[in-house]
């Protein structure tokens, strides 16, 4: 599981694909599905989180998120007839004993009763014996054909006699009808990646572990370039922005738990000085921005 960085979290689980720690050096910026996300809800909450690199604490339901992923990575990293789910039940106790009193304060003392739940969701819509694995917690990058960076870690890659299958978790239960659009957002950022590092759409699922349902999604070359487009669109609005700042804030529901509201001048805060674009230069005084 990816580190949890910039965060007010004990909790640092770095990828073990192969068997080996890999530390993620420095790298210049892309577009992720959480980043478009971001940018597409609030431009200004874009740049707090993938320039500025603001600390936010986790919220008890992402830390939960965060310790049942990293609960499964390790699972799947079993030989198929030691994934049992007394043998997931001892990886949460041990992430659990890992994490710091502040950490577990925020859990609750209902913790493990609770991600035993979520794990019990798990085993309810896959056996994990089943599964042939190709990677987990898997990084892929790509490039578009007018330049824009994609990049993503895929919970799982599976292969099978259908091809290719992303596996996403949810820690959460799945959306209503109205609200699958929006979840489906970044399982279509991922095939699109497989796309095209791979030249192949494969399936995507995703397993809502807490109510124990399973949403499918086959795209379509079609589907997936109208899908590029949006993307291309994001990014080139990021670029716009970026020399000057130009980050505006979008008032609205979300506002109401925001950790950067303080700073928000929607609701009278001053946010940080401009860090600048990495590799793009703050305009001198008076210089008008191309």
């Amino acid at each position: 599981m990816r580190a949890v960085s910039g965060r007010s979290s004990s909790l640092r689980i770095v990828s073990t694909e192969l068997g080996a720690e890999v530390a993620a050096p420095p790298r210049p910026p892309a577009l992720s599905p959480s980043r478009a996300v971001d940018f597409r809800r609030c431009a200004l909450l874009y740049r707090f989180r993938a320039v500025d690199r603001l600390p936010e604490t986790p919220s008890p339901g992402a830390l939960r998120g965060t310790l049942v992923h990293a609960v499964l990575e390790r699972l799947h990293g079993l030989a198929p007839d030691e994934r049992r789910p007394e043998t997931a039940q001892q990886l949460a106790r041990t992430l659990l004993d890992e994490l710091d009193d502040a950490d577990r304060d925020r859990l609750g003392d209902d913790a493990a009763a609770r991600l035993d739940a979520l794990l019990a969701g798990y085993y309810a819509v896959e056996d994990p014996r089943t599964v042939t694995a190709e990677g987990r917690e898997l990084r892929v990058e790509a490039e578009m054909e007018d330049g824009t960076p994609l990049r993503g870690y895929l919970d799982r890659l599976d292969v099978g006699l259908d091809g290719l299958t992303v596996v996403d978790y949810k820690s959460g239960p799945a959306p209503p009808v109205r609200g699958e659009g929006r979840a489906m957002f970044g399982v279509r950022f991922y095939a699109l990646l497989l796309a095209r590092t791979r030249g192949v759409a494969p399936t995507v699922r995703l397993l809502h572990l807490g109510d124990a349902t399973t949403l499918t999604l086959r795209p379509t070359p079609g589907e997936l370039e109208r899908f590029a487009g949006v993307l291309r669109a994001v990014w080139a609005a990021i670029r716009r922005a970026a020399p000057t700042g130009d980050f505006r804030p979008n008032p609205g529901p979300g506002c109401g738990y925001c950790a950067h509201r303080p700073l928000c001048p929607a609701w009278d805060g001053t946010p940080p000085p401009y860090p600048g674009w990495p590799g793009i230069p703050l305009p001198r005084t008076g210089e008008t921005p191309s």
